[in-house]
C-alpha cells in the first residue's frame, strides 16, 4: 500500500488512465485505486496494466486492465464500451500516454558540437518527429474524444492531461518531445473553454524530473553515480534530489480533487480550469 500525503476519498469515482502500464501513470493509478475509485488502467502493454490490476485486487481495490492503442478511435471505443460495463461511466479521465522516438532525438546537445556520424537536427526523420506528435497531442484528443462522453451526458466530470517541464523550458536533444509537450499544456486551455458549460474541468501537471525505469539509464552510469545530463538537471533544480515518482502520486490528484473530497484545502482552487501546475521545476 502506497503512502499517500493527501486524505482525498474518490470512493465510487471512475477513474481512467492512459499509459496505466508505465511508471509514473501506473503509480497514479495505484493512488486512485487506494482512494477509494474504480480504476481502469488503459495501456498497450497488456501485460503491465493486467498485472498492475491484479496487483491493486489482491489489496482489496478495484482496477481492471485493458490492452488500448491510443492513437486508434475504434479500439478506443471498444475499450470504452468495455469500461462502461465493467465499471460504469467515466468521472476522471487522466491522459497520461506519450513518449518520445529515436528517430527524433538528436545525438549532440549543441550544433557547434557536432562530430561526424552524429545525428544532428539537421538529420532528424520527419516520420519519427511525425510520430512523437501523434503519440503525446493525438494520444490525449482521442481517449478525450471517447470518454468524455460519459462525462457531457452527467454534466461533470474531470480532465487532467500529463505534460511536462520540458514544455516550458526544453531539453537539448529531444526538440519532437519538447514541442508535443507544450501541446498538451495547451490542449486542457482549449478544453476548458469549449467544455465551460458542461460542468468539466480540465487542467494539466507538468512533472519534473523524477527517476523511472524509463529514464535512470539516462541520469545514472551504471555504478550509481550521476551522468553528466544528471548534473545539469540538478543544477537547474532550485529543491534539489530527485524524487522517486511515488512521492509526488498524492499531489498528482490535486488538480482532480473535485471529483473526490479533500479535507482542508483551499476554497477556491476547485474552480480553476485550464490550469498547468509544474512540480520540481528544472532550468537547463
Amino acid at each position: 500500500m502506497m503512502n499517500l500525503p493527501l486524505n482525498v476519498d474518490f470512493t465510487d469515482k471512475v477513474v481512467v488512465v492512459t499509459g496505466a502500464g508505465g511508471v509514473l501513470c501506473g503509480d497514479m493509478a495505484k493512488a486512485f485505486a487506494q482512494a477509494g475509485a474504480k480504476v481502469a488502467a488503459l495501456d498497450l502493454n497488456e501485460e503491465a496494466v493486467k498485472k498492475l490490476a491484479d496487483e491493486c485486487k489482491a489489496e482489496g481495490f478495484v482496477c481492471e486492465g485493458y490492452k488500448a492503442n491510443v492513437l486508434e478511435p475504434e479500439a478506443l471505443s471498444a475499450v470504452h464500451e468495455q469500461v462502461l460495463a465493467d465499471l460504469g461511466p467515466c468521472d476522471i479521465l487522466v491522459n497520461g500516454a506519450g513518449g518520445n522516438n529515436p528517430r527524433a532525438t538528436t545525438d549532440n546537445e549543441y550544433q557547434h558540437e557536432a562530430q561526424d556520424g552524429q545525428k544532428t537536427f539537421f538529420d532528424l526523420d520527419a516520420g519519427g518527429v511525425d510520430f512523437v506528435f501523434k503519440l503525446n497531442f493525438q494520444g490525449t484528443l482521442l481517449p478525450t474524444q471517447a470518454f468524455a462522453k460519459d462525462m457531457v451526458e452527467r454534466k461533470k466530470g474531470c480532465i487532467l492531461n500529463i505534460s511536462s517541464m520540458n514544455a516550458y523550458i526544453p531539453l537539448t536533444n529531444i526538440p519532437a518531445y519538447s514541442g508535443a509537450k507544450a501541446a498538451i499544456s495547451n490542449f486542457p486551455q482549449w478544453l476548458a473553454t469549449h467544455f465551460a458549460k458542461s460542468g468539466i474541468r480540465c487542467n494539466a501537471i507538468a512533472p519534473g524530473f523524477l527517476v523511472s525505469n524509463q529514464n535512470r539509464a539516462l541520469l545514472f552510469n551504471d555504478d550509481g553515480t550521476p551522468t553528466a545530463r544528471s548534473a545539469k538537471i540538478l543544477n537547474g533544480t532550485p529543491m534539489g534530489p530527485f524524487r522517486g515518482q511515488r512521492g509526488a502520486a498524492g499531489r498528482r490528484v490535486l488538480p482532480v480533487r473535485r471529483q473526490g473530497r479533500l479535507r482542508h484545502h483551499r476554497r477556491g482552487a476547485a474552480h480553476r480550469r485550464g490550469l498547468c501546475r509544474l512540480f520540481r521545476g528544472v532550468r537547463l
